[in-house]
């Protein structure tokens, strides 16, 4: 019997290395150093895609026996995608802009199994709509939670789930940047099993 293959994620986020932990797998974790530019009339969906798939071979060559996660998330507002802001000011914009709407967040996965060179990704989609909170209470919450490094500034594992209103979607987890459900199936193809 074979041993199991190295796992190892090519992020850098905490959120995602978190995430897998929740797996109970032994990982390892590396920067795949990708710009992360949407192309021209990209459909979030694709950017997301092509940018997983990315990020997992970038750091393909490092291991050449592994299971390499990538995952990238596109958050959309009404056809304009929102980054992770950098700061208190574009922060303040975003939560501004939400304020009352839903937000579709793209996350996709990509498992590129080093050895065969076969990648399979998919893209799982979550809504959350978003209440109609006062300019105060963004400020209250910026203070408190700084989620300066969270797409569309909403922690919704914190204090961000007091700013929402409904979620909508298949998996929790791909919210947060890394869809755990596909992921336990995606691995299981490969003779992972996380049980």
């Amino acid at each position: 019997m074979r041993s199991p293959p190295q796992i190892v994620l090519a992020s850098t986020s905490k959120y995602r290395r978190e995430l897998l932990a929740r797996l109970g797998l032994p990982f390892e974790v590396a920067s795949p150093q990708v710009d992360e530019t949407a192309l021209p009339n990209e459909a979030p969906e694709n950017t997301a895609r092509r940018l997983a798939e990315a990020k997992a071979r970038a750091v393909a060559a490092r291991f050449p026996q592994a299971l390499v996660i990538g995952s990238d998330q596109v958050a959309m507002l009404e056809g304009t995608a929102l980054g992770k802001p950098g700061n208190h000011g574009n922060a303040t914009r975003q939560l501004k802009a939400m304020r009352g709407k839903e937000v579709a967040f793209h996350t996709a996965l990509c498992l590129f199994d080093v050895t065969s060179g076969q990648a399979s990704t998919r893209v799982v989609s979550f809504y959350v709509r978003f209440r109609e909170y006062s300019d105060a209470q963004i400020e209250r919450y910026l203070e408190r939670e700084q989620p300066y490094d969270c797409a569309g500034s909403a922690r919704c594992e914190g204090l961000g789930i007091a700013l929402i209103a409904e979620m909508r979607g298949a998996d929790p987890s791909a919210l947060i940047g890394l869809p755990l459900i596909a992921l336990t199936e995606m691995l299981a193809a490969q003779g992972v099993s996380v049980l």
